[in-house]
C-alpha cells in the first residue's frame, strides 16, 4: 500500500484538490441562493361591468318587440300578396265571363242577320214571281223556248264531250296496253338474251374447266399427286404379323377439301382381314392428306392401289 501511494502520489493529490474545489462550489451556490428573495406576485386588475336585471329585462323586451314587428310585417306582406292574387284571379274570371257573353251576343247577332237576309231573299223571290206572272204570255213562251233550246244544246254538248272523253280514254288505254306489251316483250327478250349469255358463259367455263382438268390429269401433276398420297399412307401403315410379301390392295378413300379423310374402305386385297384393317387404319392416320399441286386434281372419292413393297 505504501509503495502504491508513493508511486501514484501526484494523481491522488490532484484528485483530492478537485473534490475539494467541487464541494466548495456547491456550498457557495447554496449560500447565494438562500440570500435571494422571490418577487412578490401582484394581482391582475379585472375589467368587468355590472349589469342590472332591469337592463337585461328591458333588452329582452325590446328584442321580443322587434321580433313581433318582423312577424307582423311578414304577415301583412303575405296577406297583401294573397289579396293581390285574389284580385287578379277575380279580374281574369270577370274578363273571361265578359268575353263569353260578348261571343254569345255576336253569335245571336249573326243569327238575326242571317234570318233577316233569308226574309229579304224570300221577299225578293216573291216579288220576281209576281213580276213573272204579270209578264206577257208570249214573252213567257219565248223565254221557255229559248231555255229549252239552251238546255238541249247543253245536253248535246255534254253527250259529245262524254263521247270524246270515252274515245280518248279508250285510245289512252290502248296506248298504255301497247306500251306495257312492248315493255314486257322487251324485258322478256332482254331476260332471254341474258339467260343465253349466261348459259354460253357457263358452257365456256365448263369446257375450259374440263379442258384444264383433262390437261392436268394427262400431265405429270396427277402422277405426282397420287405418289404423294401413296407415300403418306404407306408411311402411316403398321405392318401386321400376317402380312406377306407382295401385298396388293385397292382402297377407296373419301376426303373433303383440306385433305381430311372421312372414309376408307379396302375393296380388293390379297391379304387377310388384319391386312385390310391395317390399310384402312393407315389411311385415317395419314389424314389430312396432301393438297394437290393443282386444285383441279382434287377428288372427293379416290381409288388408290396400295403396294407397300414397290
Amino acid at each position: 500500500m505504501r509503495d502504491f501511494l508513493r508511486e501514484h502520489s501526484w494523481p491522488v493529490v490532484v484528485s483530492m484538490l478537485l473534490h475539494g474545489l467541487l464541494l466548495g462550489g456547491l456550498l457557495l451556490a447554496t449560500y447565494i441562493s438562500s440570500q435571494q428573495h422571490l418577487p412578490a406576485v401582484q394581482p391582475m386588475p379585472i375589467d368587468a361591468v355590472v349589469v342590472s336585471s332591469q337592463v337585461l329585462h328591458a333588452a329582452q323586451r325590446a328584442q321580443t318587440e322587434r321580433a313581433e314587428q318582423e312577424v307582423a310585417k311578414a304577415r301583412a306582406a303575405a296577406e297583401a300578396k294573397a289579396a293581390a292574387e285574389q284580385a287578379e284571379a277575380d279580374a281574369r274570371a270577370a274578363a273571361e265571363a265578359e268575353a263569353i257573353s260578348a261571343n254569345q251576343e255576336a253569335k245571336q247577332a249573326v243569327k238575326r242577320a242571317e234570318s233577316e237576309a233569308d226574309n229579304a231573299a224570300r221577299a225578293e223571290a216573291a216579288k220576281q214571281a209576281k213580276a213573272a206572272q204579270a209578264a206577257d204570255a208570249d214573252k213567257a213562251a219565248a223565254v221557255a223556248d229559248r231555255a229549252a233550246a239552251a238546255a238541249q244544246a247543253a245536253l248535246d254538248a255534254r253527250r259529245v264531250a262524254e263521247a270524246q272523253k270515252s274515245v280518248d280514254a279508250k285510245q289512252a288505254a290502248d296506248a298504255r296496253q301497247a306500251s306495257e306489251a312492248k315493255q314486257a316483250a322487251d324485258a322478256k327478250r332482254a331476260a332471254e338474251e341474258r339467260a343465253r349469255q349466261d348459259r354460253e358463259a357457263e358452257l365456256r367455263k365448263q369446257l375450259a374447266d374440263e379442258e384444264h382438268v383433262a390437261a392436268v390429269e394427262s400431265g405429270p401433276l396427277r402422277e405426282r399427286y397420287i405418289a404423294l398420297l401413296r407415300n403418306k399412307i404407306q408411311n402411316a401403315w403398321i405392318k401386321p404379323p400376317s402380312a406377306t410379301a407382295g401385298v396388293d390392295c385397292l382402297v377407296q378413300v373419301t376426303q373433303v377439301p383440306g385433305g381430311e379423310v372421312t372414309g376408307a374402305r379396302v375393296t380388293q386385297c390379297n391379304g387377310d382381314a388384319a391386312v385390310r384393317q391395317s390399310i384402312e387404319n393407315a389411311v385415317y392416320r395419314a389424314s389430312p392428306l396432301p393438297d394437290p399441286p393443282d386444285p383441279a386434281l382434287f377428288e372427293r372419292n379416290l381409288s388408290l392401289r396400295f403396294r407397300p413393297n414397290e
